[in-house]
């Protein structure tokens, strides 16, 4: 068995493992056991009762956080020539094509975000080996295949994600900063839950919230009661 770092032990202190909260109290306590030295992240894990196997029970959308996320997203647009200043006056990272192209089938993937235009998709879909285990493929249902570039530049930097179940049946995804105040963080964790929420498919039976854990980077998860954030 794995020994208990003295940080972790202390934030095992200040909390019941076995028990679940309100996910006002849950994000009060992530708040008093994160201890890392840089600002942590405070991601939700939501799972879900769907087969993720079945196309019909396929949970997978975008959500624009009330407070953004507070990580600096890094965006690249793969565009034509035409396109390029519309991406950089909304304040892509990178804009190009045949430049970036080759740089990523040369390994290079330092972004958060691709967004792209459905004409320049055939060069795009090329590097999904690379780009698709990192979770940065394009896609028309995340906004991320789109002309209408400026639009989905700006959502994305100004705190739109997107969320997909994964093989498991769980959604994971970083909804705010430790740093935030309280209620920041909670505002944004139920923008993400009643997201999902309304997205039940309607092949899903029985319970569709199994349960929910929020946790900052390093810190124990902290189980949410799923009653709570049913009449958010």
């Amino acid at each position: 068995m794995a020994k208990l770092t003295r940080k972790k032990k202390e934030a095992l202190e200040k909390f019941e493992k076995d028990k679940s909260y309100p996910l006002s109290e849950a994000v009060n306590i992530i708040k008093n056991i994160s201890f890392t030295k840089f600002d942590a992240s405070v991601d939700l894990d939501i799972r879900l009762g769907v087969d993720p196997r079945k196309a019909n029970q396929m949970v997978r959308g975008t959500v624009a956080l009330p407070h953004g996320t507070g990580k600096d997203i890094r965006v690249l647009v793969l565009c034509t020539p035409d396109k390029e200043d519309e991406a950089k006056a909304a304040g892509a990272d990178y804009v190009g094509l045949d430049e970036y192209v080759d740089k990523i089938k040369g390994g290079w993937t330092d972004v958060d975000v691709v967004i792209t235009m459905p004409s320049v998709m055939p060069k795009v879909g090329a590097l999904g080996r690379i780009l698709g285990p990192r979770g940065l493929m394009p896609n028309p249902k995340s906004g991320t295949v789109t002309m209408e570039i400026e639009k989905a530049v700006k959502e994305v930097k100004a705190g739109k994600i997107d969320f997909k179940v994964d093989k498991t049946g769980i959604v994971h995804a970083a909804v705010a900063k430790v740093s935030f105040e309280p209620q920041m963080i909670l505002e944004n964790a139920k923008e993400l839950i009643q997201t999902i929420v309304k997205m039940k498919p309607p092949a899903s039976k029985g319970t569709y919230i199994r349960s929910i854990y929020m946790s900052s980077t390093m810190s124990p998860g902290v189980q949410i009661e799923p009653k709570s954030v049913s009449t958010l």
